[in-house]
């Protein structure tokens, strides 16, 4: 049995012509009842005539064709006119010349292609049953024939206003899903620049050093060791973002790599580790934590881990075995970073970069409402601080 609760949604999922056709044969029932009878439309003022055969079609022409209204707008609007016209040059004055209207609002808001035609033919046709009704005796003034097309054209101008309505927040929501889509690709690049830049980049150091130590078995074999899990950690960390594009992604037969790791998100609060590494690819590192950290610290943790892995990066590329330092503070609600080193650091800042390294890392801090700096340091050196607020929401 279907619950009444899902019957909106089940009537939702039928065919427009189906959901369109009640209202159709209410009007159709209504038009049919002896004392509905010769209540409807007096256009022209004709004396009113008994129904009979023809006043049945007449109503048929001005009700079913409801059913298609939105479906086929135009052919809907020609047989209700049609329809109309024979009610009101018969005198049968039918209530079901309410269609008309109806018409005109669907046509207004469904009818896409050839408006500016479909609008003077029915205006060229409304002038035509005029004539005809003036020439069969009817005793209304013009005017009254002028109020009621301004009646007409007032019902397709409130469907061309429903379609201009629909069509403006269809943009609207295009808008939406265009940069909420720019805005996930952005976010993504400035994670795999985040993730590959650190991890390779240690890889190509501790390489390029191992090449310096064939004279020594043991310490080769230690640093091809960092290599090894450095590369683990990359394909790792890629994993999971290639799990936010396409969570199928690690699934049988979806190109998983097949590369196990018991770390599978970058190890956010994990300093400490992101130091090590760093030390272990030949940048010698002071590290000091201070303070309790927040609880939730929100993004906030994250983006201070990004922040040192970023810095670390840059050292390791422009100022390769230069002292560095890496000072972080948990404050009362907010986490300060400063990472420094003797040796120069990269300066991309400008605002019309590619939005990733430091650049990147300036609009994550200020997004969370914190503020960000790198450049150089009095005395030599390079340094980058950053001033992060905690326990927001993720």
């Amino acid at each position: 049995m279907i619950s009444p609760r899902h019957l909106p949604e089940r009537w939702g999922r039928l065919d427009v012509t189906v959901r369109d056709l009640p209202p159709a044969l209410l009007l159709l029932a209504l038009a049919l009842l002896p004392s509905f009878r010769g209540h409807g439309t007096q256009l022209g003022g004709l004396p009113s005539r008994p129904f009979d055969a023809v006043a049945v079609v007449a109503v048929a022409l001005q009700c079913a064709p409801l059913a298609v209204r939105r479906k086929w707008p135009v052919v809907c609007l020609a047989l209700v006119s049609a329809g109309f016209a024979l009610d009101q040059l018969r005198g049968y004055h039918s209530p079901a010349g309410t269609a008309l209207p109806l018409a005109l609002v669907s046509a207004g808001s469904y009818l896409d292609r050839h408006r500016r035609t479909a609008t003077f033919l029915f205006s060229l046709a409304y002038v035509a049953l005029a004539v005809a009704l003036v020439r069969l005796g009817a005793d209304e003034p013009p005017s009254e024939f002028v109020t009621f097309y301004l009646v007409l054209v007032l019902a397709w101008g409130f469907g061309a206003w429903l379609r201009s309505s629909r069509a403006a927040e269809a943009e609207r929501r295009r808008r939406v899903a265009e940069d909420s889509r720019v805005a996930e690709g952005t976010r993504i690049a400035r994670e795999l620049h985040d993730v590959v830049t650190h991890h390779v980049t240690a890889m190509v150091v501790q390489a390029e050093a191992a090449r310096c130590l064939t004279a020594s078995p043991d310490r080769l074999d230690r640093t091809l060791t960092a290599v090894s899990d450095t590369g683990r950690r990359a394909i790792s960390d890629l994993r999971h973002l290639l799990d936010l594009l396409n969570p199928d992604y690690g699934r049988p037969g979806n190109g998983d790599p097949g590369l196990d790791s018991p770390d599978p998100v970058p190890p956010v609060g994990s300093l400490l580790a992101l130091v090590e590494r760093t030390r272990e690819a030949g940048q010698p590192v002071a590290f000091t934590e201070t303070g309790t950290p927040a609880e939730p610290a929100g993004s906030a943790d994250f983006v201070a881990y990004r922040v040192v892995q970023e810095a670390l990066t840059n050292a390791l590329k422009y100022a390769h075995g230069s002292p560095t330092s890496v000072h972080v503070r948990h404050g009362t609600g907010e986490i300060t970073v400063e990472v420094g080193t003797d040796g120069p650091g990269s300066r991309d800042l400008s605002p019309g970069g590619n939005g990733r390294g430091l650049a990147g890392l300036r609009a994550r801090v200020h997004v969370l409402g914190g503020e960000f700096s790198a450049g150089d340091r009095t005395g030599g050196g390079f340094v980058v601080r950053a001033r992060i607020p905690a326990g927001t929401a993720s």
